[in-house]
């Protein structure tokens, strides 16, 4: 028996629910029960350990959840923070909360579960060395291990190689994770290692380390058929039970790392990929064969098993509640048995089944998303048991809350039951745990234990449900939520968080004064609840002035706003510094402003940054005022260009036409446009005519992709060569170019102050008729020329630059400002042209 995708899409295996209490609260059906009862049967367990969100190989995820049965883990050792956005502009930390909902998503999909390190994606690593030196290598090792102890994994399976690549092919983080899942597994018994873990912990050994051989380019299909060490697994197996392929399965997993563009096709039929034995006793046969997965493997676990066994066997898939005597027996069982961790995973597992069989419904709202500590909201319980079996609810308690209602009442079938009452928010502001102190370059500062791994703040406020079901007591927690009915999507459900009472934010992250003159800027207080009044204060460093620091505000109605304009004047010097915005209410002080990521894919995630601008006064000079922009994977360039005094347009790639590029100075092309915008073969003859009648084109790094149009007016080959290390050398090849003599003089200077990167996909290879500007490359390899590419093409200029503007324009760097803006000034000494007759006459 099967059931629709709809379903598969929301199927969420019991043992990792509370990873999700942003979502609507799950429903199973026969066969989603069928799946548990047969996962209960078996005790064992696997984790794959890679470097980034994507890494993970969904196919074998689906293939042990779901097959193999086992409880499954993927360890990723970074949250994606360092990579591209192809949804929206958020990058670092933002995208990082992104890509974190994305892989809990894609395991609610396949049937794992999720975990993390403290480490921060740093951006591409080309060596595991350097990897290890922004890494704190000591807390990610040891972060590996407690999560090991933690999950307690048969095996580790391994998405990477050790084997160093010095190509540049190879990513460092990649390396390093596999390098540290050596050493873990060598370490994580010894109990001498990381002790202060012992006192939640055990050690743990795994049995067996593997490697996914995966070969970069090719894919994991790679022939090792009765090889010695390698175990072969057939991952398009089908699951009649699930009605898809384990590769169907992977491919809707897969496709909800939607901030990367990996939607995916699932395929139908054999599909080898082999792993390759590293550590632990060889089995001779299967990577499980020495591995008792059965009851058998705790004590006391037999009589269990046999029970388990017969209710699987008799379950009526027409008629699922008549197997909860059954379970209801199993779980007393369960709770005799004296192996903590298999008892604890076990009665998840049995409560989940317990619930489903009922068709119990248990929901704990509330009646706003939002409330501040000290608030008072209304809550409405509400229980349904959709079966012949006598359930009484006798209370409802809440995790670290005195408040208790109780209910003592039956539920009897289908007979819903609500009750409302007041519930007091006492719990600290909603932050995500990893964000609450400031990161350090590579690493994420957690101080608490229990929280490190998670892949997310446990649910802001849980709902304990105590009830008796056929005279045995137990409990079931529900996460706190807040939902509404929209009017498009239905019923949606928000994630609920406690917010600070008051926001402070000004309109920008960053601002730049490219002259001496003052900038009108506005400072914004918005409140976090109702009736609060106070004094905002604005923080200027030595050498800033404002037109006020100082300002009353006073909020009637929760999510009121009042906004201040202020000017302020920079020093006569270049300065870089920080401006801090603060509210005072009730003898407290506030500084935090409101963060909101809202996609369809992921549930809505609040985050409080600090209100903290970084105000940059340099020295700029700049020619042209109209700039076109067409947009690619996202990015924040064009506000960024506002700062500095241009006129900004985003083009809409279907009205793009030669005559209307006319109206611009210069036209930009955001990163990756050419692999993101479908039209781009129709707009760039548009863009070259603009080009050849005195028009000034700057493209922005993409990457090689099948079918791709030509990007310039002449051929040139994008390469993977970049330059990962923000202060590496940059040199200056063509000392006379407009590019670096005006209107600013550019210096090794401007190159300061990088972050991240230099830039990425530089082309390697390109005609004669380019001139290459710049040269940098990292540590111990070969010069790259191809970041900075120019040409005269007719009467204007074509850049194309691999640089990483979109990472340092926004964060405010001055150098990176002043040869950007040289880029556009190229060619603005003459008139803008107005006509295409020059092309045309040509054609």
């Amino acid at each position: 028996m099967g059931f629709n995708i709809r379903c598969l899409i929301g199927f969420l295996f019991f043992l990792s629910t509370a990873h999700v209490h942003a979502q609507a609260p799950k429903k199973p059906n026969a066969a989603e029960l069928k799946q548990a009862l047969n996962k209960l049967e078996v005790l064992g367990s696997v984790m794959y350990l890679a470097a980034h969100p994507d890494d993970e190989n969904t196919r074998l995820i689906a293939y042990m959840a779901n097959e193999k049965k086992l409880r499954t883990a993927y360890l990723a050792m970074t949250r994606g923070d360092g990579g591209q956005n192809l949804i929206g502009t958020e990058i670092r930390e933002y995208l990082g909360i992104i890509r974190t909902q994305e892989l809990l998503a894609a395991r609610r999909t396949d049937g794992g579960e999720q975990y993390f390190t403290r480490a921060n994606d740093f951006g591409f690593s080309k060596d595991p060395d350097e990897t290890f030196t922004i890494w704190d290598k000591e807390d990610v090792l040891a972060d590996v291990i407690w999560n090991i102890r933690k999950f307690r994994p048969d095996v580790i399976i391994t998405r990477f190689d050790t084997a160093r690549d010095n190509s540049g092919r190879m990513h460092g983080h990649h390396t390093a994770s596999a390098l540290l899942a050596q050493e873990a597994f060598d370490k994580a018994a010894d109990p001498t290692v990381y002790p202060e873990q012992l006192k939640y912990v055990e050690p743990w050994q795994p049995k067996g380390l593997y490697w996914n051989t995966y070969n970069f380019g090719g894919g994991f299909s790679s022939d090792h058929a009765d090889e010695q060490g390698y175990f072969e697994l057939d991952l398009g197996a089908y699951n009649e039970l699930l009605g898809l392929s384990y590769d169907e399965i992977s491919a809707l997993s897969r496709s909800q790392h939607k901030s990367q563009g990996f939607g995916s096709t699932g395929r139908r039929g054999e599909l080898k990929e082999y792993l390759m034995h590293w550590k632990g006793a060889l089995p001779k046969a299967d990577i499980f064969a020495n591995i008792d997965q059965t009851w058998s493997r705790v004590e006391g676990g037999e009589i269990i098993g046999k029970m388990v066994a017969e209710a699987n066997a008799g379950f009526d898939m027409e008629n699922p509640s008549s197997i909860i005597p059954q379970l209801v027996q199993i779980r007393k069982q369960i709770e005799t048995l004296k192996d903590d961790y298999w008892r604890e995973q076990k009665l998840k597992e049995v409560d989940f089944l317990i619930k489903g069989a009922l068709g119990l419904f248990l929901e704990a709202r509330v009646a706003d998303y939002s409330a501040t500590p000290g608030e008072s909201l209304e809550l409405t319980i509400e229980a349904i048991n959709r079966s012949a079996a006598n359930v009484l609810l006798n209370q409802v308690s809440f995790k670290g809350n005195s408040h208790v209602i109780s209910v003592e009442k039956p539920l009897n079938n289908n007979q819903l039951l609500t009750t409302e009452t007041q519930l007091t928010i006492n719990q600290p502001i909603s932050q995500p745990y990893w964000l609450k102190k400031e990161a350090k370059l590579g690493m994420y500062v957690v101080d608490e234990q229990l929280l490190r791994g998670l892949p997310e703040n446990p649910a802001t406020i849980t709902a304990v449900f105590h009830l008796t079901i056929d005279e045995t007591r137990l409990r079931m927690e529900m996460p706190v939520v807040y939902k509404e009915n929209d009017r498009v999507d239905g019923e949606v459900y928000r994630p609920f968080v406690v917010t600070p009472p008051v926001f402070v934010s000004m309109d920008a992250s960053v601002l730049m004064f490219p002259d001496e003159e003052a900038k009108s800027v506005e400072v914004l207080v918005k409140a976090g609840k109702a009736n609060i009044a106070g004094e905002v204060n604005i923080k200027l460093p030595q050498g800033w002035k404002a037109s006020a620091t100082s300002f009353s505000y006073s909020l009637k109605n929760k999510g009121d706003e009042q906004r201040f304009e202020i000017e302020i004047l920079p020093p006569k010097e270049a300065s870089e510094a920080y401006l801090t915005v603060e509210a005072s209410y009730n003898g407290k002080v506030y500084n935090r402003s409101i963060k909101v990521i809202d996609y369809p894919h992921i549930p809505v995630q609040t985050i409080f940054p600090e209100s903290r601008v970084k105000i940059v006064k340099l020295n700029l000079q700049k020619k042209g005022q109209y700039i076109g922009y067409i947009m690619g994977s996202g990015d924040d360039i064009p506000a960024s260009l506002e700062q500095v005094g241009y006129k900004v347009d985003i083009l809409d790639p279907e009205k793009i036409t030669a005559s209307t590029l006319l109206n611009y100075d210069a036209v930009i092309v955001g990163i990756r446009a050419y692999n993101t915008i479908d039209r781009m073969n129709f707009i760039q003859p548009e863009l070259m005519k603009f080009v050849e009648a005195g028009g000034t084109v700057i493209t922005q790094y993409n990457t090689q992709m099948r079918d791709q149009p030509a990007i310039g007016p002449y051929p040139f080959s994008i390469s993977r060569d970049r330059v990962t290390v923000e202060g590496a050398e940059v040199r200056i090849l063509a000392e006379d170019h407009p590019i670096i003599n005006g209107p600013n003089k550019i210096t090794s200077k401007d190159f300061e102050g990088w972050v991240q990167e230099r830039g990425l996909y530089f082309p390697n290879q390109w005609d004669e008729r380019y001139t290459a500007i710049l040269s940098s490359n990292d540590p111990g390899e070969t010069p790259k020329n191809g970041g900075l590419l120019v040409t005269q093409y007719g009467e204007g200029y074509f850049v194309y630059t691999g640089y990483s503007w979109f990472r340092e324009l926004p964060a405010g760097v001055p150098g990176a400002f002043r040869i950007f803006t040289n880029m556009i000034s190229l060619g603005q000494d003459k008139p803008r042209p107005t006509s295409l007759k020059s092309v045309e006459n040509k054609q």
